[in-house]
């Protein structure tokens, strides 16, 4: 039957698209693994910052800080629940603290004011219902500091009902990082955006290298004693500009559309350049598994995928460190350069 032939003739030519055949069943499989080794090594665990300003009091019961005494109640619920993913450590000072959340080594730092202690005995002796003042500070932008916060002034107010017997009102006020608090969800995609600019590298470097095999033009190259380091030296130089060149031309894009941007045109350019070099290199493994564009076109699909959904690129992804070095965290998504250009 010709079917039979058609499907025998159909198979073989499968068969000989290799590459389309791996990307075709191996895509899905490919994230599935991925997915599952990131979250294997993000396991949540949120770091909270206490900072006691609390004076305490002395009454006729003696000497008393309820801003000790929070910090070791909740410290206390914590110990007794190894479920929740809570860490409280107290700051040194306001200034140490916000350094640490800005090196993420920290998601929220909670201020208790000077008259803590005060306030929940006047208004145990007065019943009155003027509240508690506490102040949040953090990166209203970062999920984890959503999630301490939420969590500190639950375990806040129940500490004030249960001194006040149930009339305890918190007042809280928010003090954001930096511009955390003004930034839009456009501006917070932007940075991934610039950077998948550059991942896009990936293609234009391997297709310059595989293109001189392909073409028999790499023979010429050699005969003429053209040097490794001098070939190489000579198309990473021109992928950085194109780099440079596709990278501001999206920051020009994002800033038409509304991106306010904050930061030195320097330092981006200088950012710029190293995530282009090590894109560069990452691009020399690729070509060394293929042997024609087409196949760069195909076989790249599994690196740009890579690195564009699991570095932060296409969207916010953080995963916790693995190990440190020096104080330094090492994750999955760490091994690949652009997640630090991000």
């Amino acid at each position: 039957m010709k079917i039979v032939s058609v499907i025998n003739k159909s198979f073989r030519e499968q068969i000989r698209n290799f590459w389309i055949l791996v990307l075709t069943i191996s895509m899905a499989p490919f994230f599935v693994g991925v997915y599952y080794l990131i979250l294997e090594s993000y396991v949540a665990k949120y770091d909270l910052l206490v900072l006691n300003h609390d004076l305490g009091i002395t009454d006729s019961t003696g000497a008393r800080n309820h801003g000790d005494m929070l910090i070791e109640g909740a410290s206390l619920i914590l110990a007794d629940s190894s479920d929740l993913p809570f860490r409280i450590k107290k700051a040194e000072s306001r200034e140490v603290a916000i350094n640490m959340m800005r090196n993420r080594k920290a998601d929220a730092l909670i201020v208790i004011p000077r008259d803590f202690s005060r306030q929940l005995s006047s208004l145990t002796t007065s019943g009155e219902q003027s509240g508690i003042n506490m102040e949040f500070i953090g990166d209203l932008t970062n999920i984890e500091y959503m999630v301490c916060a939420v969590w500190a002034n639950a375990a806040i107010s129940q500490y004030v009902d249960f001194t006040l017997q149930g009339q305890g009102i918190i007042h809280v006020s928010e003090t954001s990082l930096g511009t955390s608090g003004s930034i839009t969800e456009f501006e917070l995609m932007v940075p991934g955006l610039l950077i998948i600019a550059l991942i896009m590298l990936m293609f234009s470097a391997t297709i310059a290298i595989v293109a001189e095999v392909e073409n028999k033009t790499i023979m010429r190259l050699k005969l003429s004693n053209l040097s490794t380091f001098e070939f190489l030296a000579g198309v990473s130089i021109v992928q950085v500009l194109v780099g440079m060149a596709s990278i501001l031309l999206t920051l020009a894009v994002a800033i038409a559309a509304g991106f306010s941007h904050y930061s030195s045109v320097g330092m981006l350019v200088f950012i710029a350049i190293l995530t282009s070099l090590s894109i560069f290199a990452f691009s020399l493994i690729l070509a060394a598994v293929t042997k024609t564009v087409n196949e760069v076109l195909i076989v790249g699909n599994f690196p740009l995928f890579l690195f564009m959904f699991f570095t932060g690129a296409a969207f916010p992804l953080e995963g916790k460190a693995l190990f440190h070095i020096g104080g330094y965290p090492v994750s999955l998504q760490g091994l690949m350069s652009p997640a630090h250009s991000i």
